[in-house]
């Protein structure tokens, strides 16, 4: 990052082969995973994994749903975020060069994660407009959607649907001028690169994508508020509940025995609680046989 006085990083090293998310519904952003390589260079990889963070996004009209055109529209989106970094026109930060440049440099930093990331930990200063949040319509197809969403693995990642805000330019105009810095977030790197897209080709120039998102931030790197981690504001549902995600993992490795104990109880509780009500539905099936039989 000349303009901080970093070196220029790496160009992005290729893209890997795509796995296509049932609930994915655009090319932009329908997941973030980033894979974090050393601070000098960058990798889009898998952009649509299916461990933890399924995402039902959409821009086109409701009803289109042709996954060749999703796939060649996902490509070409990568292709254009390869180039705004390739060129330049996006300046790569890690999480502590972002760190730096808020404190050293009083930058702005553009939180664009949906409100449920958002609540659960931001950087102290920053501005909060997501380019896309939870979807609260509950029109029929929506609720279609919704129901698709939670049964494709919703209920283990608990990332909601979600829906873009076709106001986010206007919004972000509304609050910087086009000459301002500003340092793009999200929680693993992806939605805030096609961010910085559609920020560019309003006419901001000074734009700065932070590598991996908050979830590579550690904790010294950026002045946290919020109840959770950095790691942690992207995870939810049944794996979280288990501790069952990479991020608690990686936590449980450097605390105590108390804190994977936890996590054994819920699931020793779980399997109880699924043991209860199924000899319960068994008891009611065999009174109900009993009445039937009288």
């Amino acid at each position: 990052m000349r303009a901080l006085g970093f070196p220029s990083p790496n160009i992005i090293n290729g893209l890997h082969g795509s796995q296509r998310n049932e609930q994915s519904r655009i090319f932009l952003g329908t997941r973030d995973n980033f894979d974090l390589l050393k601070p000098a260079s960058l990798k889009l990889n898998h952009c649509f994994r299916t461990h933890h963070h399924h995402l039902s996004i959409r821009m086109q009209a409701d009803g289109e749903d042709d996954p060749a055109r999703q796939m060649k529209e996902m490509a070409a989106a990568r292709k254009r975020w390869e180039a705004l970094i390739r060129e330049e026109k996006v300046k790569v930060l890690t999480p502590k060069e972002a760190g730096y440049a808020i404190q050293l440099s009083n930058k702005t930093l553009l939180d664009v994660r949906p409100s449920i990331e958002h609540k659960k930990a931001w950087v102290k200063g920053s501005t909060w407009i997501p380019i896309f949040d939870v979807d609260n319509r509950f029109d029929v197809g929506t609720l279609s959607r919704k129901i698709t969403s939670f049964m494709m693995g919703g209920w283990w990642s608990g990332v909601p649907t979600l829906l873009y805000d076709k106001q986010f330019i206007l919004k972000v105009k509304e609050r910087f001028q086009k000459d301002t810095d500003l340092i793009v977030a999200c929680q693993k790197g992806l939605r805030s690169l096609a961010a910085c897209e559609q920020l560019y080709n309003a006419g901001y120039r000074n734009l700065f994508w932070v590598q991996g998102g908050l979830e590579a931030a550690e904790e010294e790197d950026l002045e946290r508020e919020g109840p959770q981690p950095f790691k942690f504001a992207g995870i939810g549902g049944v794996s979280e509940f288990l501790g069952w995600t990479d991020q608690q993992r990686a936590a449980a490795a450097k605390e105590s025995w108390s804190y994977r104990l936890v996590f054994s109880a819920r699931l020793v509780g779980l399997f109880i609680l699924a043991d209860a009500l199924f000899i319960g539905a068994q008891q009611v099936g065999h009174y109900l046989q009993e009445l039937r039989s009288q």
